[in-house]
């Protein structure tokens, strides 16, 4: 810290925990936040990773600008022999979407997935050495959600043993995938199957797209970069591409044949491996997309609450120091939830890896019972903290006045960055239509032999949550968490019970679902935000030590679930699981909950333990010195490199000196 101030200590020792078991909490584990803590100081401390002026660059610097932190990266990782956990936290910190990012997190994991273990054997070492790379060609020009409507083609041909690659439309171009415009050399294409002139869904194929001597495109095949994306900096550091084949051959062994195999004389066998074991994979990695929810949410969740407590404006008439910003209500009934939910999404991240765990502990036994529901149950929480998080982190820009609309203050590039989340790995609405399907077939199967698992065992007490009442009398009967849990749980139950009587008057159930679906989607949302709610509550039955830690996370978890009971009141009503004098009660209580919390502030964000370097903000700095720091990064800006613009000459001057009348510009 720069002089020594910190312009935030009188706020740090109103703290009434300790804030460094609770960036244990937060980290998960001790060993996890060590992890944590000497990768991000790693990144901080290497002015390899400066990211400084990237608002000001144009695409082609920014994209070699982002290689070179690429390629430093590698050898960061090969030179300290980072294990793979360090170096994945390692390459988060540097925080610059890259072709990396789409090499480990998709396409090696789909060889994993879906490879055999030939194909393994063969791809991983020169996916791991990093001798290929590798991106995920999936989302074509005219279909991204439905995977089934692919239009790519791999016909295999007997005579040669070969799949063909064809693109035969304009909108069957693979088109998104990124570090496919200008860095794979190989991706996992998906195609649809046919072999003897009949279709067999649609598979992966690896096929090499590059020369690994010169980098060009191979025959047959045509590649570039899909153009300029949202903000600035942002995620013009991915080279998001497009990619059209022309009668492309493989051999057949480039199939991904852990499912089904296609034999020389070209006939489709399946394995004896279950094809749910793909869906291992993709819980894998919406979980990861929901802990990455948390980590952005928290980054501009600490930028607002720093500089809120540094902002003063008004205050007392006779002219006396101005107020902190974080001291009015309504600054806090915007930022306070925005905290909670940051929270909030860690714990049901937390929760996800274990499930993911078990999920596939109970594959590889053969045991599919549990699937359905944690497919619906990822589906949902990535739709669900994704589209919080994009419009918290636009919140939190406002709550920071003008100052937020700067580049500098970190919030546009920490929001442009984010926003593509609710698209990618699935469109949000889309997926929580998914959840609905798998919640309307539990109500169905209500009362048969068939109980409901996981998320969706309160749908077993139904009958008792469909006439219970909620007991609260006072607001601070609100605080109990049983009593917040089955006001949630009735909510949601009824909610799904009265849009299944709904669907049941259909002749034909589709056509039901169509016209149905705006509710369908409030249903899901519901038992979605019941889910995170009652992960928050698992969290806090379990022993947490440190001093006060455990009380600031039951305040925290309360302004998460009260906030959400005020915003939604409309659903809580019409179902009768609360009366409207308890929704006020609610509220009363959730002020009163703000005033609580407000000493706290600083230190609750000091908790998610983010550098200066990460956090990449004025506004959010940890020694607070924003306005020094403002007037610094000004004078950086290109324009101030000459005093008087290039321009000047030949358009200000003449018009300053009227001589624009007869000038031809």
């Amino acid at each position: 810290m720069e002089g020594g101030v910190d312009h935030l200590a009188h706020e740090r020792n109103k703290a009434q925990f300790d804030v460094e078991e609770m960036k244990i909490v937060w980290a998960g584990s001790r060993h996890a936040f060590d992890v944590s803590d000497r990768m991000a100081c790693l990144v901080a401390s290497d002015p390899a990773f400066k990211k400084d002026n990237r608002a000001t660059l144009g695409r082609k610097e920014l994209f070699n600008n982002t290689l070179r932190k690429a390629a430093h990266a590698w050898k960061r990782i090969l030179e300290l022999r980072l294990t793979d956990e360090e170096a994945a936290k390692l390459r988060s910190y540097i925080d610059e979407p890259n072709f990396t990012d789409l090499h480990w997190g998709m396409f090696v994991p789909a060889i994993k997935g879906q490879g055999t273990e030939e194909q393994q054997q063969k791809w991983l070492p020169l996916a791991n050495t990093m001798q290929i790379i590798g991106c995920y060609a999936q989302t074509e020009l005219g279909h991204g959600s439905n995977v089934q409507g692919l239009e790519t083609t791999a016909t295999f041909d007997p005579q040669t043993d070969e799949f063909i690659i064809h693109s035969p439309t304009l909108t069957s171009s693979k088109w998104w995938p990124g570090g496919l415009g200008k860095v794979s050399t190989h991706a996992i294409v998906y195609a649809r199957l046919i072999t003897d002139g009949q279709e067999h869904g649609v598979h992966g194929f690896i096929v090499q797209l590059r020369s690994l001597d010169d980098h060009l495109p191979l025959p047959g095949i045509t590649i570039g970069d899909i153009g300029m994306k949202f903000g600035n900096g942002a995620y013009n550091t991915m080279d998001n591409g497009v990619l059209r084949f022309d009668h492309v051959r493989i051999p057949r062994d480039q199939m991904m044949m852990r499912v089904m195999q296609v034999t020389r004389e070209g006939k489709c066998v399946r394995s004896s491996v279950p094809r749910q074991l793909i869906y291992g994979t993709m819980v894998f990695v919406r979980q990861t997309i929901v802990s990455g929810a948390s980590s952005a949410l928290s980054r501009a969740v600490c930028i607002a609450t720093r500089y809120s407590a540094v902002r003063r404006q008004f205050g007392p008439q006779n002219g006396g120091v101005e107020t902190q910003v974080i001291d009015y209500k309504t600054q806090q009934n915007r930022l306070f939830p925005l905290l909670a939910a940051a929270y909030a999404f860690r714990f049901v991240g937390e929760w996800l890896k274990w499930l993911y765990t078990d999920v596939n502990q109970r594959l590889q036994a053969n045991d599919f019972s549990t699937l359905p529901e944690a497919h619906a149950c990822t589906a949902g929480l990535k739709s669900l903290t994704t589209s919080f998080t994009a419009d918290a982190i636009e919140e939190c820009r406002k709550l920071c006045g003008g100052h937020g609309y700067l580049c500098s203050s970190g919030l546009p590039e920490l929001f442009a960055v984010y926003v593509p989340t609710c698209t990618y790995e699935g469109d949000n609405v889309v997926l929580l239509l998914q959840v609905a399907r798998f919640l309307m077939k539990t109500v169905s199967q209500l009362g048969s032999e068939k109980k409901p698992v996981g998320t969706t065992a309160y749908m077993g007490r139904v009958e008792h949550l469909m006439k219970c009442h909620c007991s609260v009398q006072k607001a601070e009967d609100w605080l109990n968490l049983n009593t917040i849990l089955e006001a949630f749980e009735a909510r949601a139950a009824r909610m799904s019970v009265a849009v299944a009587q709904k669907l049941a008057r259909f002749a034909n159930p589709e056509e039901g679902f169509t016209e149905l679906s705006p509710n369908l989607v409030e249903v899901s949302v519901a038992h979605c935000q019941l889910i995170v709610v009652s992960k928050f509550i698992e969290k806090l039955q379990q022993d947490i030590p440190g001093k006060g830690v455990k009380e600031l996370l039951e305040m925290l978890c309360n302004i998460y679930a009260l906030n959400l009971l005020h915003k939604h009141q409309g659903d809580f009503l019409s179902t009768g699981s609360i009366t409207s004098k308890q929704g006020s009660l609610a509220n009363d209580q959730l002020r009163s909950i703000y005033s609580q919390v407000r000493p706290n502030a600083i230190a609750l964000v000091d908790a998610f333990n983010h550098t200066d370097p990460y956090l990449g903000s004025v506004l959010g700095r940890y020694d607070g010195t924003v306005y020094p720091k403002l007037y610094e990064e000004a004078w950086k800006d290109p324009l101030n490199d000459s005093v008087v613009p290039d321009g000047y000459r030949e358009y200000i001057r003449p018009m300053l000196n009227n001589q624009l009348r007869n000038a031809r510009l």
